[in-house]
């Protein structure tokens, strides 16, 4: 197995007061496409403030990108554009739970990201920021063309109820 496609390593002794800004070369976002199952990054930058708090980080900031991803409908590609605000916590593990017990995640526990050592990945979590901001069911400028020409829209002649539509009109 190798390392994430994308990883920037924080130690929590060099936090500063200064944003970080975290940019992917072009083989980073080559590999995060592929990771996604997108046809490509064109850009991507997360402007991201660390607040520290003893061991737990809290990181503020947003992502903007600018990616190329098949339609959900036709398979054609088409451009996204991502703008989305980035909100974690950088947490050490929270205790010994044997693997079978049921753990209680809160709605504020839900953005936690466990890290042990000095350090956390910020860039490993920039880039599942971005697998969630993008819609996988999105449709691109040809969606409904594809959906006529390949019949995808449901002809309510044909469907399911279509009898009983038939009786409705009289």
């Amino acid at each position: 197995m190798t390392g994430p496609e994308f990883s920037r390593l924080v130690d929590l002794r060099q936090i500063t007061a200064q944003p970080l800004l975290l940019e992917p070369d072009e083989a980073e976002r080559r590999r995060l496409a592929a990771r996604f199952g997108i046809s490509a990054i064109r850009s991507m930058r997360a402007e991201v403030l660390l607040i520290a708090d003893g061991p737990k980080v809290e990181a503020r900031g947003r992502l903007v990108a600018s990616i190329i991803q098949p339609c959900a409908i036709s398979g054609e590609d088409f451009p996204v554009s991502i703008d989305e605000p980035i909100h974690l916590r950088f947490v050490p593990p929270a205790g010994d739970h044997a693997p079978d017990e049921e753990v209680e995640i809160t709605a504020e526990d839900c953005d936690e990201i466990e890290y042990e050592g000095t350090a956390f990945d910020l860039g490993e979590a920039v880039a599942q920021s971005l697998a969630l901001a993008i819609d996988p069911f999105a449709e691109g400028p040809d969606a409904d063309r594809a959906r006529a020409e390949h019949n995808l829209s449901g002809d309510a002649a044909s469907g399911p109820f279509a009898a009983l539509a038939a009786l409705r009109k009289d």
